[in-house]
């Protein structure tokens, strides 16, 4: 777990940030956009299931192509980036259980897929513990679902909550870690699912939590994702994105 720091004091952007954090939110669970499911099942899924087994060897990552039916369930006609336009990352991961895990995979944009290769070695060299690592697709697109897993996840072609715009995670370009103990929490203080709702104090310092100015916020900083955890009103703690929204 990295240790916090404090926060620095350059946040100019925090401003503009702010409002447009509401229609950019991914975290509230909201399913009424949810792709259409397919009946064909993902090839990502078949050849490279996630091991649940820990490892020994030190970080890999593999960057991989995609189809249609690797997406049966995150991608639709509509989509504003079509699978030509997206990669799997499968790579290595720190576990919850303090040891490297294989098996982890990311569908994210193909223009961004080298720089967050970047980021998650970062990641795993400071032994940030991540709990799963899986296509959305695993849950049927199920954004709620997902979160329920506390799965660590990047595209899913749906709308932003709150919102008609597409979510930056139609575009693989954002990613949400660990989304229950970094939940999105609501302006009224609500959190959509109760078995995350401690992590609403931020003073904690459980294992897999993002805070201001940590090692995690400055990964991605280093390649210019903003964090939701800077917005006001609502904030998205889990979630990370090329634009900041």
């Amino acid at each position: 777990m990295p240790g916090r720091r404090p926060v620095r004091s350059a946040v100019a952007a925090a401003a503009l940030i702010a409002v447009t954090s509401v229609a950019a939110a991914c975290g509230g669970g909201d399913d009424a956009d949810e792709p259409t499911a397919s009946v064909t099942p993902p090839t990502a899924t078949e050849t490279a299931p996630p091991s649940p087994s820990p490892t020994e060897q030190g970080f890999q990552a593999d960057i991989k192509r995609v189809t249609r039916e690797d997406l049966p369930h995150s991608w639709r006609r509509g989509c504003p980036v079509p699978p030509s336009g997206l990669r799997m990352i499968e790579m290595t991961y720190w576990g919850m259980d303090d040891r490297p895990h294989t098996g982890g995979r990311l569908v994210v944009n193909a223009k961004a897929a080298e720089d967050l290769v970047g980021v998650f070695r970062k990641l795993f060299d400071i032994r940030y513990p991540i709990e799963r690592m899986e296509p959305v697709d695993k849950y049927r697109g199920s954004d709620f679902d997902s979160i329920e897993a506390n799965n660590t996840s990047a595209f899913n072609c749906r709308r932003a909550t709150g919102s008609s715009a597409f979510s930056q995670h139609a575009y693989g370009l954002a990613i949400d870690i660990n989304p229950c103990q970094n939940p999105y929490v609501y302006p009224d203080g609500r959190i959509a699912h109760k078995d995350c709702t401690k992590y609403r104090n931020r003073d904690r310092n459980d294992p897999g939590m993002i805070h201001a100015g940590d090692e995690v916020v400055d990964a991605f900083e280093s390649i210019g994702w903003g964090w939701g955890g800077e917005w006001t009103g609502a904030k998205d703690y889990q979630h990370f994105s090329s634009n900041g929204r």
